[in-house]
């Protein structure tokens, strides 16, 4: 059983520490291709939270009730690829029906989170920490919160970077790299916190 205390710890850890994008370098392709507005940041961050924690749920409850008992571990990448890609295009169909608007901003990133690493990685990180089905859970909320944090934040950066006058060497992606960087550097300071 799993104290408050446990949980929190890796609510932290996940979020803020241990942050998929910029400790682990996990889903840099929507990180830098989605962050050029706020919005569409944030509307990215959502789906990622919906899909990791959900596919963390699904991936727990399957491994520990199925490919466990039968032991059949080895099929588990395979498995969790499969589940993933189901609930991508379960976001997918809801935001074409329902947020059009969102849906035509996230453009080919949508289908990129089938193929994101960090919804993979957290699966496979829960197995790896034998992380229990609720703990697995908080996992992959906090490791999607962070996600969403570090998109936001340089997406507002980036809006903020289209009016200075940067040399133009650096205009573009050289300067989002950097900026970037500096965010990974930043983020260490978290690692005191626990």
């Amino acid at each position: 059983m799993n104290s408050a205390k446990e949980l929190l710890i890796i609510l932290i850890s996940s979020s803020l520490v241990s942050n998929v994008v910029l400790s682990q370098f996990l889903g840099l392709c929507p990180f830098l291709g989605v962050s050029k507005k706020v919005e569409t940041a944030a509307g990215m961050g959502a789906a990622i939270i919906f899909v990791i924690t959900l596919a963390s749920a699904i991936a727990g409850v399957i491994y520990n009730f199925i490919l466990l008992p039968l032991d059949v571990t080895y099929l588990q990448t395979i498995v969790f690829i499969l589940v993933i890609a189901a609930l991508v295009q379960f976001v997918e169909m809801v935001l074409k029906k329902f947020m059009v608007g969102l849906y035509e901003a996230l453009g080919v990133y949508l289908p990129l989170i089938t193929t994101n690493c960090a919804v993979l990685g957290v699966a496979l990180t829960n197995v790896q920490k034998n992380y229990g089905i609720l703990t697995g859970i908080v996992n992959g909320f906090a490791t999607a919160v962070g996600f969403s944090i570090s998109i936001i934040i340089l997406a507002g950066i980036r809006e903020k970077i289209e009016y200075n006058d940067v040399p133009k060497p650096f205009k573009g992606m050289p300067i989002v790299l950097i900026t970037a960087g500096l965010m990974a550097i930043a983020f260490c300071g978290f690692s005191g916190l626990l």
